[in-house]
C-alpha cells in the first residue's frame, strides 16, 4: 500500500470513528445503554413534576405544617435520586452534564435537609441550586 493510500485509509478510519463516537454520545444522552427509558421521559415523569411541586411548596411563606414540609422533603428526595439515574447506565455524555447533575444532587440533598429542619431560607437557597443545575444542563443539551 502506498503512503498516500495509507494516509487516506487512516483519515477515513479516524473520521468514521469520530462519527460513531458522536452517535454513541447522543444515544447515551437520550437513552441509557441497557434500560429503555429516555432522558425525555425521566424529565417529564420525575424531574418536572417534583421540581414544580417543590418550588410551589417553597413559594411565599413556605410550608404551613408538618405534612407540607414532609411533601417538600419527599420531592427533594426524589430529585436527589434522579441525580443518580442521570449519571447511571452510560447517560452522562460530558462535563457539562456531570456538573449540572452535581448541582442537582447537592442542591436536592440540601433541600431535603432543610425541609426536615423546616428551614425555609435554606430550602429556598438549595432549590435555587437545583434549578441552576437544571438550567445549565438544558443550555448544553436540550433540543430547541
Amino acid at each position: 500500500m502506498s503512503r498516500t493510500s495509507l494516509r487516506g485509509f487512516v483519515a477515513l478510519t479516524v473520521a468514521l470513528g469520530l462519527l460513531l463516537a458522536a452517535g454513541t454520545v447522543e444515544a447515551q444522552k437520550t437513552k441509557g445503554k441497557s434500560r429503555p427509558s429516555t432522558t425525555k421521559y425521566l424529565m417529564a415523569g420525575i424531574s418536572q413534576p417534583h421540581c414544580k411541586a417543590l418550588g410551589d411548596e417553597l413559594k411565599k411563606s413556605g410550608p404551613s405544617d408538618d405534612k407540607t414540609w414532609d411533601k417538600a422533603a419527599c420531592h427533594a428526595a426524589v430529585l436527589n435520586e434522579l441525580s443518580y439515574l442521570l449519571m447511571d447506565d452510560g447517560r452522562c455524555p460530558d462535563a457539562a452534564w456531570a456538573g449540572a447533575v452535581k448541582s442537582l444532587r447537592e442542591g436536592s440533598a440540601a433541600a431535603l435537609r432543610a425541609a426536615k429542619e423546616k428551614d425555609l431560607t435554606a430550602a429556598k437557597a438549595a432549590f435555587k441550586e437545583v434549578t441552576q443545575g437544571c438550567a445549565a444542563c438544558h443550555k448544553a443539551h436540550k433540543e430547541s
